[in-house]
């Protein structure tokens, strides 16, 4: 089974920790790189505003251990939510976790924003998670990342 625990600015440390753990392993599918949050910029604050900024934060646990994490931004201008910062431990992969994160940021933005579609941007190469997205319903656009090659996907909401 896996649990799903909307995370607090309180909670910072554990978010930090898997933050720092995916920028470690999986640098080729962020934008963000280990660099923007270590050192001098590695700061509590600076990891309590994150959790405070971005509305939905959570961590994933399958077997009393916490193997993912995933966000969901407020809307944009456009009216877009963007689910961010999915990483699902490698040992973890292959077990339903990513669903469930997917799952989890779908279901939060159709409770606060239900009239909002979910977007994300895919990193070149990262054909994994764009089969994750895509057998939860996301679907290619035309639009990519400003200069990234990065692939965007989209998740409209149902029709009432």
């Amino acid at each position: 089974m896996i649990d799903i625990r909307v995370l607090r600015a309180d909670d910072w440390a554990l978010w930090r920790w898997l933050r720092l753990w995916a920028l470690a392993e999986s640098p080729q599918v962020y934008a963000s790189a280990l660099t923007d949050w270590t050192g001098p910029l590695d700061t509590e604050e600076r990891w309590r505003g994150r959790l405070t900024d971005v509305p939905f934060n959570a961590v994933l646990w399958h077997e009393a251990r916490a193997v993912g994490m995933v966000s969901g931004t407020a809307p944009d201008t456009d009216g877009l939510v963007e689910l961010i910062s999915l990483w699902v431990a490698p040992d973890a992969r292959g077990q339903g976790v990513g669903d469930a994160a997917v799952g989890a940021v779908l279901a939060w933005a159709r409770r606060t924003h239900p009239r909002c579609a979910v977007a994300l941007s895919v990193m070149p190469g990262n054909d994994p998670a764009a089969d994750l997205f895509r057998r939860n319903g996301f679907v290619d656009t035309a639009a990519a990342g400003a200069g990234t090659g990065e692939r965007r996907m989209l998740h409209r909401p149902s029709a009432a």
